[in-house]
């Protein structure tokens, strides 16, 4: 199978994207295809000896449109991989921004032109004062030619509408254009007919008669109005847009632009960003972004990791450690040596997750799609109906034209089309703002269903590393006892030739309390015990009961059941014989876990523990984190979690699941939604629907809220776009016209019309806003 992404040109509403859908999901070998109007691009997913690219195009173009594969990054037109760096990533909003402009001149033009062309088509009307030349009766023709000729400016500059409206009606697929078209070169071939009217009145000597003519039959400032308030809609639609993929933009901007280039030599020079290669030594100095991931391989420095991990706090770095593509480096200057680059990179990646999400479709927009793929059709058989209603109702030819029209410009399904992907590019935009990477549109739908929450305990919970918890001197038989820096000193001096990971713990805390290894002789390490030793003339041992019991060193057992109660691990420290301290390694609970699970209650979801440890030490832990006793699977090993998983959904539930995405990965896939946590290098950590950058629980309940606003804030539109399409076609139609006598002019229709999709789009911008309001 093949995924390849394509540019699609040509669309403008809803039914341009269904019609594109339909249009290659026919192609043999085709097996799925996602079209996001907003961003004008299409990802199909096919059979690559059923069919190709160039097959796909040809589907496309037959449907009326246009469009192109897009090269991989890193790759060249044919698909071979660049020599030398990749191409420099591109902001997707740069083609909304150009669109943007040639909008913006193309409305400009149109009201320059549309003024005068109001004003003398709306002046008799209105009473406004003209110049002589048209007010006078026996110039009606001039006045109707004038208007004619400031029209003409208004028709081409906005073709796009004619062009792109009557394809899609030679291809059987009528879109918004279609409508808008049809509307306005009825306008205008009725005016032309009326022209002709005029002439043979005036032939006749009829100049009053020619005169209301031109008032009552001459539709050429409408058509202009139209065109031009459709063209102010797509300006403020277009300039909206631009704005909701600043997230992927601000992510694209940290990418810096050039490195220093470290030569076998030691010499040192400048070189674009894209040309640096894996295996090459680069320098980066005080206050510069670091251009691609590397390991540090010389000098240490402090790294602002907070562009893409929201740490604000700097990291410190040596020799060694991993660096990251777009950290800013704070203090001193270090070399690196590249490990990835270009598209591999993790700015690279998540901007990947980002793009990827915006370009797949949420189920609930299959409900637009539905309705936007029969809505130009239904419309034009409403806008025929309500033409001959009208006449047949007795209504002059003007008012049944003026009505259909009206149904026409006023029925635009923009709106519906737009809901669903504004508000998933800005909300996985936001997310990626917060640490929050949602792989696809449909993960971001599923999650605000989630109910249950299963937590992994190492390392989602928990620190995911022993730390040293409690240092406790005990007694001895003439009443001394050590103090805790000195249990201290004997402990490291003991574990300082250990590799199990608990001496790591006490070594690691030997450092914070700047205390340097003594140095013993006789080490014997004893299998499931623990450690002995001399040290001058005194004998010395660490470990556990049962190396206590094998030496006959008496120790309380009831402080070790009390401190196993609390998830805690004791090691035992011995001195000639006699039982000296006791130092208690756990996995802490992170700070932040027990917040995160209240605020995961608050949402109403409820939180469940599944972890390979004992029952007693699950249970310590669940207390801490604020787990309920009854929610914790204690004793699984990684293979049976994806069967926990499972018998939670087959009890109702919808379940998230939350791991590290490496041992967790049947379990993650398994669950309606998985969630990875804590990033690090593999962003896109397999099994994983969502990526949580930071190694904080609390990103899981920020995840669900911001993807119950994005859902919230679909409905939302979808709502608002019916419901204003329900009430403007009969009120375009005449409904209220045997009650009140109105009849909605067709301006207003194209006004409205441009104002839903811009109020569509102006909502979703509201998510750009989110904070959560749970942690």
């Amino acid at each position: 199978m093949a995924h390849q992404k394509f540019d699609v040109g040509g669309m403008t509403c809803a039914a341009c994207q269904t019609h594109v859908e339909h249009a290659v999901e026919n192609v043999p070998g085709v097996s799925s295809v996602s079209v996001n109007l907003l961003s004008g691009s299409m990802a199909v997913d096919y059979n690559d000896a059923a069919c190709d690219a160039d097959t796909i195009c040809s589907a496309v173009d037959r449907a009326g449109y246009s469009a192109a594969p897009i090269a991989a990054a890193g790759t060249g037109a044919a698909g071979t991989s660049a020599s030398a760096g990749t191409a420099p990533m591109e902001s997707p909003t740069k083609k909304l921004e150009a669109a943007a402009r040639a909008m913006k001149t193309r409305l400009i033009a149109s009201i320059i032109f549309l003024i005068p062309l109001f004003y003398l088509g709306m002046g008799h009307m209105l009473g406004w004062p003209l110049p002589a030349v048209f007010a006078d009766h026996a110039h009606s023709m001039t006045l109707a030619l004038t208007e004619l000729m400031l029209l003409l400016p208004i028709l081409y500059m906005n073709r796009a509408y004619f062009i792109n409206g009557f394809k899609s009606l030679a291809h059987r697929a009528p879109t918004m254009d279609a409508l808008i078209a049809i509307g306005a070169t009825a306008s205008v071939a009725w005016s032309v007919y009326a022209l002709f009217v005029m002439a043979d009145q005036l032939a006749r000597a009829q100049v009053h008669m020619a005169m209301m003519t031109a008032m009552d039959n001459l539709y050429f400032e409408s058509a202009g109005t139209i065109l031009t308030l459709v063209t102010v809609g797509k300006y403020l639609e277009c300039r909206s847009k631009s704005k909701t993929g600043s997230a992927i933009e601000g992510l694209i901007d940290l990418a810096p632009k050039q490195a220093h280039l470290v030569s076998p030599d030691g010499s040192e020079s400048t070189v674009d960003a894209t040309l640096v290669q894996m295996g090459q030594i680069l320098r980066v100095k005080p206050g510069e972004s670091i251009p691609v991931d590397g390991v540090v391989v010389e000098g240490s420095t402090a790294v602002d990791e907070s562009a893409l991990t929201g740490e604000s706090i700097p990291q410190e770095k040596t020799v060694g450690d991993t660096v990251y593509a777009a950290t800013i480096n704070r203090t001193g200057s270090f070399d690196l040596r590249a490990t990835r680059v270009g598209s591999d990179t993790n700015l690279s990646k998540i901007i990947q997750l980002v793009e990827d999400a915006n370009a797949t479709k949420a189920p609930i927009a299959r409900l637009a799609d539905k309705v936007a793929g029969v809505f130009v059709p239904v419309v034009l058989g409403i806008a025929a109906v309500t033409f001959i209603v009208w006449l047949a109702a007795g209504g002059s030819i003007t008012q049944a034209l003026t009505a259909s029209v009206a149904v026409l410009v006023i029925s635009c399904p923009c709106a519906l089309g737009l809901a669903t992907p504004v508000a998933i590019m800005v909300g996985t935009g936001r997310g990626a703002e917060m640490g929050v990477l949602f792989k696809n549109a449909e993960a971001l739908e599923t999650l605000q269903k989630v109910d249950t929450v299963v937590l992994d305990k190492t390392g989602t919970i928990t620190r995911g590393k022993p730390a040293v918890v409690d240092i406790m001197p005990q007694v001895r038989s003439d009443g001394s006892a050590m103090t805790q820096k000195q249990l201290m000193k004997l402990a490291c001096a003991l574990e300082r030739g250990s590799e199990h990971p608990l001496a790591e713990a006490i070594m690691d805390h030997a450092d914070k309390l700047g205390i340097v290894a003594r140095s013993v002789e006789d080490f014997r390490a004893i299998p499931g015990q623990g450690v002995t030793a001399h040290e001058g003339q005194n004998v010395i041992a660490a470990g556990n009961a049962r190396l206590m019991d094998s030496l006959g060193i008496a120790y309380s057992n009831e402080t070790l059941v009390t401190l196993s109660a609390q998830g805690k691990t004791p090691l035992l420290f011995a001195k000639n014989g006699e039982l000296v301290g006791i130092i208690a390694v756990a996995d802490e609970v992170k700070p932040t876990s027990p917040e995160a699970i209240r605020a995961l209650a608050n949402l109403g979801i409820r939180s469940v523990m599944l972890t390979g440890d004992n029952a007693v030490t699950a249970q310590a832990i669940a207390r801490s984190a604020g787990i309920d006793s009854a929610a914790v699977i204690a004793g699984v090993m990684p293979a049976d979690k994806e069967r926990h998983v499972h018998e939670l959904q087959r009890a109702g539930h919808r379940v998230a699941m939350v791991g590290d995405g490496i041992n967790d990965s049947p379990a993650l896939a398994r669950a309606d939604v998985g969630l990875a946590i804590g990033a690090g290098a593999d962003i896109a950590k397999e099994g994983a629907d969502v990526i949580l950058m930071h190694s904080d629980l609390a990103d899981v309940a920020r995840a669900l809220e911001l993807s119950r606003a994005v859902i919230r804030n679909i409905k939302q539109d979808l709502f608002w776009a019916l419901f204003y399409n329900s009430m403007g076609i009969p009120l375009a139609a005449g409904v209220l016209y045997p009650l009140l006598g109105w009849q909605l002019s067709p301006m207003f229709g194209a006004a409205a019309m441009s104002l839903s999709s811009v109020c569509v789009v102006t909502n979703a911008l509201r998510l750009r806003r989110f904070r959560s309001r749970s942690c």
